[in-house]
């Protein structure tokens, strides 16, 4: 069998590809090693014609006078077209995409996805993207200032790639806030955080819904606990229920936690960054602020043949109102379905008020 993808295991094996590169370097063999993209402007930054699979992107940007205008990991999208389709597979904000929202970076290293110094800004993808025929990487920039991108695109290219091959996709998606219930409908705040019964899994959040025949292969959840109470504010009471090919409630993958789900325990605080699962940030003191979390199913892929639903709890029986974002990764068939538009630049940046709950 062809040796596609290397890792040390194998890459004493002979190679049968040709190895390449796009980048962003400057063609007259100055300095000028980026490219520079308008407000409201979308590049093509890659627009491949081969079977191939890429096997790397590293990018890092900054702004007008060299210097990073906020929130801009947010405010650039970053979109990925298989084939000739139409309608793209991967659809997300840049910094998310790269494993961390808030529109932040730190470093960190999982298996797919690195955040590299200094302060995390070389971003590092090593998701593997096979295609047949085309590839095509588009860079949108809705920032109000210039974009200043430097990047590689590493990839490998083929005579062919074997037809049961699954196209990588990438989603976010971000609910703000989450419809939760007010604390001064219950009787006690332990009522509120702990009791009440979901025996159907309506009104989870929904990490992904897709069809098609496929894998899905984690996410990374960054909660934004904006809350003002003073009493216990853990935001991660939530379980996980994963439904496949339409089965009903209970389905066979049903979680007991948030923490419990991305493989950690007890309300955890304490960063922390594995291959397949981190927390990169704990928020601050009672939970509050911000926190990224990352489960990747690397080891565990969870295949479905006609559709799939992640979803998780915001809160013990969805009574949280907290900002909520996830970025979905997964391969699967190609679809006629496109993605539903990406949220407005304005709802896409992070919170600057308080929730009150």
């Amino acid at each position: 069998m062809e040796n596609y993808i290397s890792n040390l295991s194998n890459i004493f094996m002979e190679k049968k590809s040709i190895r390449k590169r796009l980048s962003s370097y400057d063609v007259t063999g100055g300095n000028d090693d980026r490219i520079y993209i308008k407000p409201g402007e979308s590049r093509v930054i890659a627009d491949i014609d081969a079977a191939g699979i890429i096997n790397h992107i590293w990018m890092t940007h900054m702004n007008d006078e060299f210097k990073e205008e906020k929130e801009s990991l947010r405010k650039v999208i970053i979109e990925i077209y298989w084939d000739n389709h139409d309608h793209p597979s991967v659809q997300v904000p840049l910094g998310d995409f790269f494993g961390m929202g808030h529109a932040m970076t730190k470093n960190f290293v999982s298996a797919p996805l690195q955040m590299s110094p200094e302060d995390g800004r070389g971003l590092n993808s090593w998701w593997p993207m096979p295609f047949k025929k085309n590839a095509k990487i588009k860079i949108i920039n809705d920032c109000e200032t210039m974009l200043i991108l430097y990047y590689y695109i590493d990839y490998e290219i083929y005579k062919e790639i074997p037809n049961n091959f699954l196209y990588f996709h990438a989603l976010w998606h971000r609910d703000c806030p989450t419809d939760g219930k007010n604390r001064e409908d219950f009787k006690t705040h332990h009522e509120w955080c702990f009791e009440g019964q979901n025996t159907t899994g309506d009104g989870n959040y929904i990490v992904l819904e897709t069809e098609g025949k496929g894998h899905y292969c984690g996410c990374h959840i960054d909660i934004h606990n904006f809350s003002d109470s003073t009493e216990w504010d853990w935001p991660g009471e939530g379980d996980d229920m994963i439904f496949i090919d339409g089965e009903s409630w209970p389905p066979n993958i049903h979680g007991t936690g948030t923490e419990d789900y991305v493989n950690m325990a007890w309300c955890p605080r304490q960063e922390h960054h594995a291959p397949y699962h981190g927390l990169l940030m704990g928020g601050d003191e009672n939970w509050k602020g911000k926190i990224t979390y990352y489960r990747y199913h690397i080891q565990d892929p969870i295949p479905f043949k006609k559709s799939i639903k992640v979803t998780i709890e915001h809160g013990h029986n969805n009574h949280r109102s907290d900002d909520i974002s996830t970025t979905a990764y997964w391969y699967q068939t190609l679809t006629e379905k496109p993605f539903k538009p990406i949220l407005k630049v304005e709802k896409r940046l992070p919170l600057k008020k308080i929730i009150n709950k």
